[in-house]
């Protein structure tokens, strides 16, 4: 036999041994149960995504058995009932398990993406880790999900006074844009995530709201046709965080997570960008610099009324202050020191 077929023969061997060894160390870890909100289901990304975290679980002492849920409030039942012991949901979802991190989706107080990969960044520092826990739950990862745009069914809705009366879908369980349509005095239809674009798309509403990532899986194009079109105005910033029941997880496994997402924060939002720039443009309907800052006055105002109702929690809403004057220190907000 040839040096090289015996060392070649060797390397086999040895990768061989590898495999039995890792394999035989995976069935000796805990398996803990992860249910996933992904209204697409397994080929959706948000599951997608948690195959190869799935992966690198092992490495930080879990086995996953993931269950994807299309629907996100049973996903949220299970968790609550005991039947996961992590679950992954929408920002707004995560207020009963810890105000800090659900008020990242605060109306109007992240501009941009880079304010919210900073901010991401900032919370994946273990320096962070204590505002990450509430009791048992931690919070484990927060994943970017796009800026939130109003989708109108008529471009001849393109301001706050056009709105005035208007059936807007609203979420029934997010507590800031039942305010906000308050604000504009539109009117109320309440809908899930499941059911918002079916309305929307059916003509039951004249407005509803959704990142850019809901377009094409949702049909948004249909509600819109040729007359409607997407206010390019940032309504908020959706995020996705991962939860889980602390002691069912080892120690810095949390931690280990949230340096995770982190790092593949560039990966999710290439898919946020992709998805806003195949929407064709003949739907975008652009803002004047006056609507838009009449409009971020508005949205600070609301975030000022629902941090003193105690649903925003004030040092979260301090930082992405910080955020936003570190991008514009100009801003008149910045100049006058008018957080919120």
């Amino acid at each position: 036999m040839s040096i090289k077929k015996q060392y070649t023969n060797y390397l086999l061997y040895l990768l061989c041994l590898c495999f039995t060894s890792f394999t035989l160390q995976a069935k000796d870890l805990p398996t803990r149960s992860f249910c996933i909100f992904d209204p697409i289901g397994e080929k959706g990304p948000a599951y997608q995504g948690m195959v190869d975290y799935k992966a690198m679980a092992l490495g930080w002492g879990v086995k996953l058995d993931l269950k994807v849920h299309t629907n996100e409030a049973v996903a949220l039942a299970d968790f609550k009932a005991g039947h996961c012991d992590a679950v992954g949901l929408t920002g707004t979802r995560i207020r009963p398990f810890n105000k800090f991190t659900a008020t990242i989706e605060a109306v109007g107080a992240i501009d941009n993406y880079d304010q919210m990969r900073k901010l991401v960044g900032m919370l994946a520092n273990p320096k962070a880790s204590r505002y990450m826990i509430e009791g048992d739950y931690e919070v484990a990862g927060i994943m970017p999900a796009g800026a939130v745009f109003v989708f109108v069914r008529d471009k001849a809705i393109n301001s706050v006074e056009a709105a005035a009366g208007k059936r807007l879908a609203t979420i029934d369980y997010d507590v800031a844009s039942i305010k906000v349509v308050k604000h504009i005095g539109a009117t109320m239809v309440p809908v899930s995530i499941a059911t918002f674009a079916p309305r929307f798309n059916n003509g039951f509403v004249d407005l509803a709201y959704a990142p850019a990532i809901a377009y094409e899986p949702f049909e948004m194009y249909k509600g819109m046709g040729e007359k409607g079109g997407i206010l390019r105005f940032n309504l908020a910033q959706m995020n996705g965080q991962l939860i889980l029941r602390k002691s069912r997880f080892p120690d810095q496994f949390g931690q280990k997570s949230r340096e995770y997402a982190y790092k593949n924060f560039t990966k999710a939002l290439e898919h946020i960008v992709k998805a806003e720039d195949s929407i064709p443009k003949k739907y975008w309907v652009d803002l004047s610099e006056k609507k838009h800052t009449e409009y971020k006055e508005m949205l600070r105002q609301v975030r000022i009324e629902l941090k003193n109702e105690g649903i925003y929690d004030s040092r979260m809403l301090k930082i992405l202050f910080k955020l936003r004057c570190r991008s514009n220190p100009g801003h008149y907000e910045c100049i006058e020191k008018l957080e919120g």
